[in-house]
């Protein structure tokens, strides 16, 4: 079918085909890398309508409004509604997307960043990264809403807690799913909220709001320890993923303000003892924390959101010093690179940041560095390369290969965004999908 010429053309006859039958609707969206165009197609599997978008403004029309077609869900008082009454229809599909079936509690990758969770009021779904597709699914009848969900590797274990608008169990349970036998396997009930889960093939790890439990992990369970944490509402614990890692650590806040405890697990097992890490990573409270894959670095930032530092696990010492940007923002995300060599930043910004961290001089600088007019900020480092996603949109992102970073967006539309970047700081689109409007496909597991 050939396209449609101009976006008011489209936009008419995608609502007339939507208003034909809201729940036969769709969207698809394709970004077409070759001649930098999207291709928006809106069909009810009998008629398609297909629009080629290339200017910036079409675009963004295009995301904010057909994709809330794919999202959309319609109760039987909208589909009876006479067509008369529903002339401004398109313009409001952004609060119809507000349905609570929608609504997506947290975004998490799982430990090699090649999968991520979406836990959401409708239940949870799993997607593969690369390629993007949709690997598994739990509908809301069986979890009920779920407010935390973590997966062990690309294993068939997934680690849930209830919350959201219809929870089915207890805020305070964590309960794990096994998904080749389609049933929750252990359950794991504590005095409090639950605020974090990780897993490892050998521990599990459970944050409540002032302390950390750990235990063994998956075969008959045990707790090993508990530790006591500062307050924490983020929920902020990672630990080392592998048990190769270099270094075998769990993070979490400090007691006292703007600190990060580093707890040595090699230390929690019979016959060894050492003393906790403590850093003074900022002087105002910790907002998020990050672990690279070797448990040798730590990377944190404050509620500011306005500097990223990256600590030596193991010295203590601060190893570089990032700026994100002169303003107040909140950090969604932070995640090194597979080998160490880069560092990526999300918030609330919009922008997702690329850092050096093997070679700093990549790094950007102001001209007036070194000059001392403007104090550390004028010497700051900032990002080598960034691109933008939805603003004021909560967004998860991950490198996959050495120069691919994924952006995720926690948002209505359910964005994801694939850019390469080069050393001159060069970022180039590579895809860019609603996630919603993939298909479960076959399951896999290693």
């Amino acid at each position: 079918m050939p396209y449609l010429k101009s976006w008011d053309e489209f936009a008419k006859a995608a609502e007339m085909l939507y208003l034909e039958d809201p729940a036969k609707c769709r969207l698809v969206m394709k970004y077409r890398h070759n001649d930098g165009k999207l291709v928006v197609k809106v069909t009810d599997d009998q008629m398609c309508l297909m629009y080629l978008a290339d200017e910036a403004q079409d675009v963004k029309k295009a995301v904010q409004t057909g994709s809330a077609i794919l999202m959309t869900s319609v109760n039987e008082e909208k589909r009876d509604t006479s067509l008369s009454n529903k002339e401004n229809i398109l313009p409001n599909f952004a609060k119809m997307m507000s349905n609570e079936r929608r609504t997506i509690n947290a975004l998490r990758f799982n430990q090699e960043k090649s999968l991520f969770t979406c836990a959401m009021d409708s239940g949870l779904r799993v997607y593969n990264v690369e390629p993007l597709a949709v690997k598994s699914c739990l509908e809301e009848t069986e979890t009920g809403s779920i407010a935390i969900a973590e997966m062990l590797h690309r294993t068939n274990l997934f680690a849930i807690v209830a919350g959201g608008a219809k929870p089915k169990y207890a805020e305070n349970t964590v309960l794990i799913w096994d998904d080749l036998k389609k049933q929750f396997v252990l359950e794991f009930t504590f005095s409090s909220p639950v605020v974090a889960v990780r897993l490892r093939r050998d521990r599990l790890f459970v944050a409540e709001r002032n302390r950390i439990h750990a235990f063994t992990f998956p075969q008959n369970p045990k707790k090993l320890f508990t530790v006591a944490t500062g307050d924490n509402p983020r929920g902020l614990c990672e630990v080392s993923p592998y048990n190769s890692s270099e270094r075998q650590v769990l993070v979490f806040p400090g007691h006292k303000c703007g600190t990060i405890q580093i707890t040595d697990l090699t230390a929690t097992e019979p016959g060894f003892s050492a003393s906790p890490i403590n850093i003074n990573a900022h002087q105002s409270a910790v907002a998020f924390i990050a672990l690279n894959a070797q448990g040798t670095m730590v990377a944190t930032a404050s509620v500011k959101g306005t500097l990223i530092r990256v600590f030596d696990s193991l010295r203590r010492n601060l190893l570089v010093e990032l700026r994100r940007g002169g303003d107040n923002a909140t950090i969604y995300c932070i995640n090194f690179s597979p080998d160490s060599d880069f560092l990526c930043v999300s918030s609330d910004k919009g922008t997702i940041h690329i850092f050096a961290l093997k070679d700093t001089h990549l790094n950007r600088r102001s001209k007036l560095s070194g000059v001392g007019i403007l104090g550390n900020y004028g010497d700051s480092q900032w990002a080598l390369a960034n691109f933008t996603v939805t603003a004021e949109c909560a967004c998860i992102c991950a490198f996959g290969s050495k120069t691919t970073v994924y952006g995720t967006s926690i948002c209505v539309d359910g964005t994801f965004h694939k850019y390469s970047f080069t050393q001159e700081g060069n970022c180039t689109r590579e895809a860019f999908e609603i996630y919603f409007d993939l298909s479960e496909d076959d399951h896999f597991y290693s």
